[in-house]
């Protein structure tokens, strides 16, 4: 298998916050160096698992300052930059791609609900306003509407830096037209842990993890052996995994992700509201998950 531009295994990176809720931009780094070790090939931040929608654009700016130098060139730093108002998301992306990102992420536009067309015109508005590697995302239960397989075809057809989409509207289908009909050069990874063989089985190439904050090795292990071609022992380990793969969504995203990591020693501080921090009772049921996995 060819190995994609951005790598397979990219985290969807949480956003670690002091005791006032301020970014900890020293616990932000070292993450991002956590999750080198643990074998990721690029690190996306500030994406939904890191709360993008409670942190402000120039707090952004200085979290991707801060993995940037960190990361040091050990691995590819994407940023997340969609917004729902076109403008925006343009005059972003450009700062954004000014600090020396690897390449951008944006969502289909949340709450206005644009059809095909405006999801196409967005898109092709922020790719060509900068020069950097654009991954589409599609989550329909977030963001309501769905880009339709034409839609992210179109896009990836027409514009050269449309490199690759993170797929999460569970639409099989749809997800099978992307892989079959796509570009040479444009990839497809999972936008949920427990799909990621089933995606990679279509002709997708990775995930966008979300568990990969709490135990990168274990992902990256899955899709390592998947790529080797020992689909038996990929599918043996992330059977092993898919508990607590599904226990860090009993909630809402990322209560239980920072959760996890607390628990494992590694506290990344709490939620900013409207997220809250997980209940006693949720915390005793994740950490009985994890025991059962073997990551706690």
């Amino acid at each position: 298998m060819t190995e994609p531009l951005l790598g397979r295994l990219i985290p969807a990176m949480i956003t670690p916050f002091d005791k006032d809720l301020e970014l900890d931009l020293p616990r932000a780094q070292e993450q991002a160096l956590r999750l080198i070790d643990g074998g990721c090939d690029s690190i996306l931040v500030c994406p939904t698992t890191g709360e993008c929608p409670t942190v402000i654009y120039s707090a952004k700016m200085k979290l991707f300052r801060a993995v940037i130098e960190a990361v040091d060139g050990k691995a590819k730093v994407l940023a997340n930059v969609g917004d729902n108002c076109t403008a925006d998301s343009v005059e972003f992306a450009r700062k954004v791609c000014a600090l020396g990102v690897d390449g951008v992420m944006a969502v289909v536009p949340y709450y206005n609900k644009p059809p095909q067309e405006g999801l196409y015109r967005h898109f092709s508005a922020i790719a060509g306003g900068i020069d950097k590697p654009v991954i589409l995302y599609n989550i329909p239960g977030r963001c309501v509407t769905n880009m339709e397989a034409e839609t992210t075809l179109r896009l990836a057809r027409d514009c050269d830096n449309i490199v690759a989409i993170k797929e999460a509207s569970g639409k099989w289908d749809q997800i099978k037209q992307i892989c079959d009909e796509a570009p040479e050069g444009f990839s497809v990874y999972s936008g949920d842990d427990d799909a990621t063989l089933k995606i990679m089985e279509l002709g997708g190439v990775g995930v966008i993890s979300t568990i990969a904050n709490v135990c990168p090795q274990r992902m990256r292990q899955i899709i390592d052996a998947f790529v080797a071609g020992d689909k038996e022992r990929a599918y043996e380990l992330n059977e092993k995994l898919s508990p607590l793969m599904k226990g860090l969504f009993k909630t809402t995203n990322p209560i239980l992700v920072k959760e996890a990591l607390r628990l494992i020693g590694f506290d990344c501080g709490g939620l900013r509201l409207p997220l809250i921090d997980a209940t006693p009772e949720q915390s005793a049921e994740l950490a009985q998950t994890m025991r059962e996995v073997g990551v706690l």
